[in-house]
């Protein structure tokens, strides 16, 4: 089981990703699950083995006082489940999107600090190992300084099938998908100061938009483009592969399909192929997210382990989620510029 003894809120679709990553992360397991549906909660429990199941989380927070806990529920529930671990001092690590505002998410990193506890959003995408391949040849200076960069996700995968929720909301594809995009550039790119967006909804049987259109300038000079499209249907479905550009003034970078990454620089190009780890329990083509699922949570113990802030923390996720408001007020108001900062 390891050092640290986790629960898990919530057991619902995308649970079951984290619940297979604690059983296979070093110094950590999950010894509690919560759930308000009894099915799900069997389910869950018999598949892990877990015998503490509880449908009131204060119940089995007091009872299991549990190391960290994991909340994998919907973003509604995300501040009053918070400030319940956190009033008992137990570090939290919370799905994304963290909070439906930035009020929210502020009070909740303001209770963290106050508290002197660990808080972490569970933003994945920037722990996918072509994400950190392309990272890691930044860091090199090999293709110079960047000045363009753009962060592409366009699927027409049915979303909708396992998580049907996502057609309901009057918000879907940058809240929930373009999220991760977002932190993407922020991971790549540095901060953003201004964001221009537009969106539009293709599928008519969804509320929200499925297509979204981001411009953003970034502190250091340059500029990225983040499009994501649930309605985009191509000759090979890319689901859920990100793909990235960077051109910089010594070369440039080429994250392309099936994780074929291609660099260029003064000697010419390379290529390597940067594929995600196919785990056991993973399954194409959600491995590429499985395996980041690990490794997030893997960075998530090694931390409690190091008493050092998660690289994805709450006042992190701040940023991201301002990007996320400011996409949609841009949106709103014709594609106006918005600064992120001023959220």
């Amino acid at each position: 089981m390891g050092e640290f003894r986790g629960a898990v809120i919530g057991c619902g679709f995308f649970a079951v990703n984290q619940m297979h990553a604690w059983r296979d992360a070093a110094g950590g397991g999950i010894v509690a699950i919560c759930d308000l549906d009894p099915a799900r909660l069997a389910a869950v429990g018999n598949e892990f083995g877990i015998a503490a199941r509880y449908d009131d989380a204060a119940e089995m927070l007091d009872e299991v006082k549990p190391d960290f806990v994991d909340i994998a529920t919907t973003v509604k529930s995300h501040r009053p489940l918070v400030e319940l671990a956190l009033a008992r001092g137990i570090p939290v690590i919370c799905q994304k999107p963290f909070a439906s505002d930035m009020a929210d998410a502020r009070a909740m990193v303001e209770a963290a600090e106050k508290a002197g506890v660990p808080l972490m959003v569970h933003e994945n995408f920037r722990w996918q190992t072509p994400i950190q391949a392309v990272r890691a040849v930044l860091d090199t200076g090999e293709i110079g300084t960047p000045f363009f960069g753009r962060v592409s996700f366009r699927s027409a995968y049915d979303v909708y099938a396992g998580q049907p929720y996502l057609a309901e909301g009057e918000r879907f594809i940058i809240e929930d998908l373009g999220i991760h995009a977002l932190d993407t550039a922020r991971f790549l790119f540095g901060e953003a100061t201004a964001i221009t967006a537009r969106t539009q909804r293709v599928n008519p049987r969804i509320r929200g938009e499925d297509v979204a259109t981001m411009m953003l300038g970034h502190a250091s000079g340059m500029t990225s483009v983040v499009d994501c499209s649930y309605a985009t249907r191509a000759e090979a479905e890319l689901f859920p592969q990100t793909l990235v550009d960077i051109d910089g003034a010594d070369g440039s970078l080429r994250l392309g399909a099936d994780y074929r990454l291609t660099v260029t620089g003064a000697a010419g190009s390379r290529h390597a192929d940067v594929s995600p780890v196919l785990l056991p329990w993973a399954s194409r083509p959600w491995h590429n997210i499985q395996e980041s699922v690990l490794t997030i949570q893997q960075h998530w113990i090694d931390c409690l382990r190091e008493n050092r802030e998660p690289a994805t923390s709450g006042r992190d996720n701040l940023s991201t989620l301002a990007l996320v408001e400011a996409a949609y007020r841009s949106a709103g108001d014709g594609g106006a510029t918005v600064d992120p900062r001023s959220l």
